[in-house]
């Protein structure tokens, strides 16, 4: 006999309703101990290692960088209490803070962690570069001049000053610069650990390493010698965090609910409806137990098109810009959203850079659902009715299904006949790189804020394998705004230029504008200072709970 989710879950919640009555610091002995689920696995604690969301997170208890941003991705200071650019933007001189240590670690002297210096970024960044390592974060330090041996052109004239000299300039780099790729190690530890240091992990940041059993738990300890404060007293609150790896996300979920978990993040299918209004609030039955925090995501979800490929054959549709506009045009993205993602997500209106990026507030500029101008469109391409029009195959994989066959039904509605492709998720990337995905559904996650990392997807020399354009879009008037924005100093005129850049896009059309996402995240009611910016960071140094 099938029961519905909503009759296991409130059996399994009757059940065990009682292991959550309990005071949380009773059951963790007096501590303060933060607990949150990673269903997608850790698989390295070395920063140079951190690209995906579940790595970063962790990393970012354990280390810290010269910079850091805040909830509105402002640019401020961390190891480094401030910074010049000087030389029309070629070189960076940072003045450190004196008053940081490394975590107390074997690897150290009498077990005690010594305070960092500037030599220890130099050592760092270069580490970062090494080919042997292979970090996919070597790309930061690509702006940053070579010398003659290859090695990093920066100095370390004393403890407390860094001076790092760039090729070109790059008006993005700060923002670089306050990624988990380029946290501060300490040599010592690098030398004792060697590849073990991915699980003996020794950093700057507000929690210290103290146990992890692979795919069971990582407990972190808090950092009594951390070097910020808020008023008086010392950061962070929280005596603990303590992360699982359950990989079931209903399990999961149900761990939440039952208060065995005090942080719920992203709304996977299998619950939505469970703790999400239609509407997209939190279900009232949850009010006296759970607040929601909702805000932008920088990242868009989009279907990209092959547009510019010497292998397309010479009938492919998708090569007309006037097709691509009429898909553009050919389906409700309120209703997509609405119906498939309980409104968590912005519908596309805009062009390839999320709302929520600085300088790109408004949703508008864009594509509207107007089936009647995309039948036109169709006619003027030379498909009126779709008559003529081959089938189209859409690649994507098992999660994104949903809103692909949602897209299918709408377009035929228009003339326009998609079919799915599902495959592994390895298997698209591979695909999308060696250029052998016509049309596939794709996603871009801001890796620092700049409008340049999403607009780079559509630069001619980044065509994929070697870099991320994997439409192979190419415009000389869009490579021509690109190459100037990165030369321009002033972020008013650079904000322009990347506004025309993503106007030729939308009018190009190498993609199908679909959404720009929301984190959302659930925390208990009694839980106070968590906060959140556009690139979804998890920042605990001023959580705590109400007594």
């Amino acid at each position: 006999m099938h029961l519905s989710f909503r009759k296991i879950f409130f059996f399994y919640l009757g059940l065990t309703l009682f292991w959550s009555c309990g005071s949380r610091q009773a059951h963790h002995e007096g501590m303060t101990v933060f607990r949150y689920n990673e269903a997608a696995g850790i698989t390295s604690l070395d920063p140079i290692y951190a690209r995906n969301q579940a790595n970063i997170w962790a990393t970012s208890q354990l280390f810290s960088s010269l910079l850091q941003l805040d909830e509105d991705l402002n640019i401020q200071p961390a190891l480094a209490k401030s910074y010049q650019i000087l030389d029309d933007g070629l070189v960076y001189t940072f003045s450190l803070r004196a008053d940081v240590f490394f975590h107390d670690n074997a690897c150290f002297e009498g077990g005690v962690g010594r305070a960092v210096v500037a030599s220890d970024f130099v050592y760092s960044f270069s580490r970062l570069i090494d080919p042997r390592l292979n970090a996919p974060g070597s790309w930061v330090m690509n702006q940053v001049q070579r010398r003659a041996d290859g090695s990093l052109d920066m100095d370390a004239p004393n403890d407390t000053t860094l001076i790092i000299r760039l090729q070109q300039p790059f008006p993005p780099f700060a923002g670089l610069l306050s990624m988990q790729y380029c946290a501060v190690v300490p040599h010592e530890a690098i030398a004792m650990f060697g590849q073990e240091f991915r699980n003996n992990p020794v950093g700057t940041g507000p929690f210290r390493f103290q146990y992890w059993k692979e795919g069971v738990k990582l407990v972190l300890r808090k950092n009594e010698n951390y070097f910020e404060f808020e008023g008086e007293e010392r950061l962070p609150y929280l005596d603990a965090v303590s992360i699982t790896f359950i990989i079931d996300r209903q399990t999961a979920f149900l761990e939440f609910i039952k208060g065995n978990l005090d942080f719920l993040s992203s709304v996977d299918a299998s619950y939505k409806d469970e703790i999400l209004t239609p509407e997209g609030s939190l279900q009232p039955r949850y009010h006296d137990r759970f607040k929601m925090i909702s805000k932008p995501f920088l990242n868009t979800e989009y279907l990209g098109i092959m547009v510019n490929e010497q292998n397309l054959p010479a009938d492919w549709p998708l090569k007309e810009a006037q097709v691509r506009q009429a898909i553009n045009l050919g389906f409700d993205r309120e209703k997509m959203i609405r119906f498939l993602r309980n409104n968590v997500g912005i519908p596309a209106h805009a062009g390839f850079v999320p709302v929520g990026m600085p300088g790109f507030s408004e949703n508008e500029g864009g594509y509207n659902y107007d089936p009647d101008r995309a039948r036109q469109l169709l006619s003027e391409a030379g498909f009126p009715g779709g008559q003529g029009l081959p089938q189209i195959t859409l690649h994507t994989n098992q999660n994104y299904l949903d809103i692909a066959q949602y897209i299918q039904h709408e377009l035929s509605k228009i003339g326009i006949r998609l079919s799915i492709d599902v495959m592994p998720p390895a298997t698209l990337r591979e695909m999308m790189a060696k250029g052998e995905a016509r049309m596939f559904r794709a996603s871009w996650i801001a890796d620092y804020p700049d409008a340049e990392n999403y607009l780079a997807l559509f630069y001619s020399p980044n065509h994929a394998p070697d870099g991320p354009n994997y439409t192979h879009f190419s415009d000389p008037e869009f490579d021509r705004l690109y190459e100037q924005a990165l030369k321009e100093t002033n972020d008013n005129l650079r904000q322009a230029l990347y506004m025309q850049m993503d106007r030729i896009i939308i009018e190009k059309a190498p993609v199908v504008f679909l959404f720009y996402d929301q984190s959302v995240r659930f925390v208990p009611r009694e839980m106070e200072g968590m906060s959140a910016n556009a690139l979804n960071h998890l920042d605990l140094r001023r959580v705590r709970f109400k007594k």
